[in-house]
Order: structure tokens, then sequence, then C-alpha cells
């Protein structure tokens, strides 16, 4: 029995698989992937095919000599040229500070288009902490702003592969992560820039964001998200914020890192956050089948 990301393969997918395989060798190997993905109906929570977990099942079948993948593309990647960002757009600012109330209404923007994403990343790279990593599979960047300028960012993107304290409190078995994941989404950076010091500024817009991110991620993806995670370096931050926006911590990562077959990594533990989206969301992330929209229940308060 061969089972990739969830997914029991059947002996007629099996062959049809080698069907596919034969019928097109001369497409690319991820072309090969795309079509397989279709013959199969095999597709992430976003309608999207499953590429890489059906790459992973060729190489598979391929080594247990059930198939013969075509050979592999000359490395010759083209590079997307960025847009230059102008430095002085991100430069530190003059000191914006007071109390909430009184420096007018905050709202949470969408960064959309190359030249607002290049300033959104230069920002993460020169004022986080971790810097800028860019995000792989569906996300979504904010912008935090007040009525005269950016006052932080917020990066919202694929959730932890596997997580033993969330994975317990979700309750779902390894299957139904593989198959669900897609589901659960990550707040992996959250910055409010150092020339801004206005108390309460970060939970509240927190707060905003639990309440527009799963319809804004619908428009941009296709689908919503139904839980939030995120992590707090305890060497640098409590995580105030996110407890004051009524986020539940579930305790410490292991510090060990996603282990992989030969590779091995450490890092420092972190606090594990999360906040439900909807009121029920481990009916949905513990579910046998893709959910409708019909399945989905808001809720702006926690649930245990």
């Amino acid at each position: 029995m061969i089972v990739q990301c969830g997914r029991q393969i059947k002996k007629e997918e099996l062959v049809q698989i080698r069907e596919t395989v034969e019928t097109f060798c001369r497409l690319s190997r991820t072309e090969l992937a795309h079509t397989v993905c279709e013959h199969l109906g095999w597709q992430t929570a976003s309608g999207s095919n499953k590429v890489d977990a059906c790459m992973k099942l060729l190489k598979t079948l391929e080594a247990r000599g059930l198939i013969k993948l075509p050979g592999k593309a000359d490395a010759g990647c083209k590079r997307h040229k960025q847009p230059v960002v102008n430095n002085t757009v991100v430069l530190a600012q003059e000191t914006v500070e007071g109390k909430l109330g009184n420096i007018g209404p905050i709202k949470l923007r969408v960064v959309i288009g190359k030249e607002e994403t290049a300033i959104f990343n230069e920002y993460l790279r020169r004022y986080h902490y971790l810097g800028y990593k860019r995000p792989f599979g569906c996300f979504l960047r904010y912008f935090v702003e007040g009525p005269r300028s950016i006052l932080g960012c917020m990066l919202f993107s694929g959730a932890a592969k596997a997580l033993k304290s969330r994975d317990q409190w979700i309750g779902w078995s390894t299957n139904e992560r593989l198959r669900n994941q897609g589901f659960v989404v990550n707040n992996g950076r959250f910055l409010i820039f150092p020339w801004v010091r206005v108390k309460y500024l970060a939970s509240h817009a927190l707060g905003r964001v639990v309440r527009v991110l799963g319809q804004d991620w619908q428009q941009q993806w296709g689908y919503r998200p139904v839980l939030l995670e995120t992590f707090v370096d305890p060497q640098y931050y409590d995580g105030t914020c996110y407890r004051a926006s009524n986020f539940k911590y579930l305790g410490m990562t292991s510090g060990a890192g996603l282990v992989r077959k030969g590779k091995t990594y450490t890092t420092s533990p972190k606090k594990i956050f999360v906040y439900p989206l909807v009121d029920n969301f481990r009916q949905i992330l513990c579910s046998q089948h893709a959910p409708s929209n019909s399945h989905f229940g808001h809720t702006n308060d926690m649930k245990p």
C-alpha cells in the first residue's frame, strides 16, 4: 500500500498513473505532476493541484521501479527582476506616539502589486528580528496603517507541518492533518515599526485581523481558513499582545525543528499561540472530506 500526504493510492489509481506517465512521456516532470493531479482530482484546499505531494509520489514510484520519469530539465531558472525600493521610503520615520484613540483610526490593508510588495519585504528585512523570508504557497501581506503613515506589517502563510502540542489540541490524525493542513494559517511575521510607540496598537491590529483574515483569504485563494497559529520567541517577546487578543497559549515547541530523512537541525523553543477563526474548526480540520461553505460558522470568541 502506498500513502502520500494522507492519501492512499488505490490499485486502479496506480494503473492510471502508470498510463499517464507512459502516454505523456514528453512532458516535463512538473507538467506531468499537474496532469496526474488533474486525473486523480488531487487538489489543495484552495483548489490548486498538489504538485509537491504528487512529485514525491512519482519519485517513490520510480524508486520502486513502477514507473520511469522523464529526465530533469536544465536548472537554468530565470531570476525575476525585483523592483528597486527607494531607501527613503523605508528609512526610520518621525516618531508616532500617544494613546491609541488619539492617533486616528487604524486599518489593515492587503498589500498588492510588485512595488508595495517590495516595500513590505524591505520593511521586514530591515526591522524584524527574523528578517524577511519568502513565503511559499498561499499567503497574505497586510500593512497596518494610521491616518498619515504605515505603522507596521503582518505576514500570514502556511502552517507548520507538524506540531505535537497543536496537533494533540486539535485532535486530528496524521492523515487528517496532511489532508486539511491548508485550513490552518500561520502569522509568520508581525512588525510594529520601532519608531511607533502606541500602547495596545499590536493587540488592536491582531483583533482586527482575526475578523477580516478569513474573508480576505477566501477572496485571494478561494477558500476560508479556520485556525490561526503563531510562534513567539521568549528570548525576545512574551506574547502579551497575542494573549490580550484572546489567542490561546498551547505550550512550547521542542526546538528540534522539522525532522527529515538525513537532515536534522535545532532551533530555540518557541511559545505556541492559536486562535480559531470559526467555532467548528475541529470538525473541519478532522473531516474526511473537503468542507463546503455550509460547514463554516463564525465566531470572535476563543473556543476551548
